[in-house]
C-alpha cells in the first residue's frame, strides 16, 4: 500500500495544489491574462534569455504548449524572440519593459499566496523547510544528471 505521506507524494501533491491555487489568484485577480499566460511570463522571467524549450520543461507542459502561451504574451507585446547566438534555429524569450507592471502584480500575488501556504509556520520552521527542499532540488539534479555512460552512448 502506498503511503501518501513520503517526500514524494507530499511533494507532489503541494505542487499540484500551489498551482491549483496560483491559477485561482490570478484568475481572480483581474489582471486580464489567462493563468496559463501568467506562469509562462513567470517562467520567462525567471530564466531570462532562456529558450523556449526551457520554458516548457520548467513549466511541464509541452514545447507546443507554451508555443501558444508564448504567441499570445508577444502578441501583446509583453515578450519577444530573439534568435539564440549558439543556435540559430532556437529562439531566447525575454520580457519587455511593457510587461514589467504585470510581472510586479503576479509576483505580489505569488508573495502573498506563499505566506497563505506557510502560515503557522515559525521563521526557522521556513527556512528549515526551505533549505531542506532546495538540498533535495541540488541532489535531485545531480541524479537525473547525464552519467558519462549515458553521454559516450549518444
Amino acid at each position: 500500500m502506498a503511503d501518501p505521506q513520503t517526500f514524494g507524494f507530499l511533494v507532489s501533491d503541494v505542487a499540484r495544489l500551489t498551482r491549483a491555487l496560483l491559477e485561482r489568484r490570478i484568475t481572480s485577480a483581474g489582471l486580464g491574462i489567462t493563468p496559463g499566460e501568467a506562469r509562462a511570463l513567470l517562467h520567462i522571467v525567471a530564466l531570462e534569455g532562456g529558450r523556449q524549450t526551457r520554458i516548457a520543461e520548467r513549466m511541464g507542459v509541452e514545447p507546443m504548449t507554451a508555443c501558444g502561451y508564448i504567441d499570445k504574451l508577444e502578441a501583446r507585446g509583453l515578450v519577444t524572440r530573439e534568435a539564440d547566438p549558439d543556435d540559430r534555429r532556437a529562439k531566447q524569450v525575454h520580457a519587455t519593459e511593457a510587461a514589467k507592471p504585470l510581472i510586479a502584480a503576479l509576483q505580489a500575488e505569488s508573495a502573498a499566496m506563499r505566506a497563505d501556504i506557510l502560515a503557522g509556520l515559525t521563521p526557522e520552521e521556513r527556512d528549515a523547510t526551505m533549505a531542506a527542499l532546495r538540498h533535495a532540488h541540488v541532489n535531485l539534479q545531480a541524479l537525473l544528471a547525464p552519467q558519462p555512460e549515458e553521454a559516450l552512448a549518444s
